[in-house]
């Protein structure tokens, strides 16, 4: 989380910089990363439950710090063609498509099922402690000597993450072993489980457009609003800090939260997605902003411990990673889309008009979730204090819909 941090800031102010470059130019590196995030995110899953989740989780971070550093390289010599960074991004998006469902399945693999949610809040917590730390630091990089080498110090810290992650030993394979099972058989067993619980598909779908106008708003249509208007680097850099410390509240608050109906509230929580881009489109101060992105900061990482948590109760462990990457893909899905069309949206009919738009279809998706029987009606078991001694492998059960 520290490595990721720095690079949102500086790609984007770096490619925003290039001679020539537009919104459509950062528009298209961006959609290049986001379609192959989508394109590899099942091969991911499988990978992740087939192979030692650690040693996913480490392949990802050294492909993720060689592709940083290129990047970085590429904009301090000044030899970034379009092409260049739109495969450097796509690489990267290849790596990313590991980490997700690798994270999400080995949590079980740590800790007690009655500590799940602790641990991912923990887990996060962590994570967004790190994030704030980056965003300042990569944004006071950015300012001071530029995008490059804030790109080349993330590379750099992508690489210690990948020797931390080579000291962890689990210590034992895959739950479950798929011997000579093909790629399609071992997909066609994450789907089945994945379609089989209306909550879980409901909330991806709609995740499937939040995300879409989110990208669309968070990526390029924000970073050219406050290059425009309010101040560059260093303002982008104060909204997504205010982010990021909302995420650790947020944090602080799923250790307390044991919601009756947990995907209920995380429905309900992203709402919080829209007053950002609502305010920022409306031509909101910078403070009012910031206060708004602390408040979704607060929204997702709650949601995202519930959500996480869930998954990992409901969904048995030996497919957790192939219904964690069905997740991804779907939530991601139209990513690529909401990126290749932002640019062009900001140039027609104006950052302003295409932010407020954004903010509308992130309310009247949410609304739509909330019609779900299954997405109103989950409800968390009952769980018992962890056993003290060595944590054996959790085994979760099926999705139970409480009428």
């Amino acid at each position: 989380m520290l490595a990721i941090a720095f690079a949102p800031v500086a790609l984007a102010f770096g490619i925003l910089d290039l001679p020539g470059a537009t919104p459509s130019t950062l528009s298209l590196v961006l959609t290049a990363s986001a379609v192959s995030v989508v394109a590899f995110t099942l091969a991911g899953g499988v990978i992740a439950d087939r192979y030692p989740r650690e040693r996913v989780l480490q392949s990802a971070e050294w492909v993720a710090s060689a592709v940083h550093i290129a990047i970085g390289v590429m904009l301090l010599t000044g030899h970034a063609p379009i092409w260049g960074l739109m495969l450097a991004t796509f690489v990267a998006g290849m790596g990313e498509a590991l980490v997700w469902p690798a994270l999400t399945g080995i949590i079980p693999e740590v800790v007690p099922a009655s500590n799940l949610q602790d641990g991912n809040a923990l887990l996060g917590l962590g994570g967004n402690l790190a994030r704030v730390v980056g965003l300042v630091a990569g944004g006071l990089v950015v300012i001071a000597i530029g995008g490059g080498w804030a790109l080349i110090g993330a590379g750099v810290t992508f690489a210690v993450s990948g020797l931390l992650i080579s000291r962890l030993r689990l210590g034992r394979a895959p739950v479950q072993p798929y011997g000579h099972e093909g790629l399609r058989a071992q997909l066609a067993g994450g789907w089945a489980e994945f379609r089989s619980r209306q909550w879980l598909w409901v909330v991806v779908l709609q995740f499937s457009v939040l995300v879409m106008v989110w990208q669309a708003a968070h990526l390029v249509l924000g970073p050219v609003v406050a290059k425009s208007e309010l101040g560059g680097a260093a303002a982008w850099t104060t909204v997504l800090t205010s982010e990021s410390v909302g995420l650790i509240v947020g944090g602080l608050l799923a250790m307390r939260l044991r919601p009756r109906r947990p995907i209920l509230l995380v429905v309900l929580l992203s709402f919080g997605a829209a007053p950002p881009y609502l305010l920022l489109g409306g031509r909101a101060s910078l403070l009012a902003v910031a206060v708004a992105s602390f408040v979704l900061g607060v929204c997702f990482e709650a949601l995202g411990v519930l959500w996480q948590t869930t998954m990992q109760r409901e969904v048995p462990p030996e497919s957790l990673s192939r219904v964690s990457s069905y997740d991804a893909l779907g939530s991601l899905l139209l990513g690529p889309l909401g990126l290749l069309l932002a640019g062009p949206a900001a140039e027609a009919f104006g950052a302003h008009a295409s932010l407020i738009g954004c903010g509308v279809v992130m309310v009247v998706v949410n609304v739509g979730a909330l019609l779900s029987p299954g997405v109103r009606s989950l409800r968390a078991p009952a769980v018992t204090a962890a056993p003290r001694g060595p944590i054996e492998p959790v085994e979760a059960g099926p999705a139970t819909i409480v009428p």
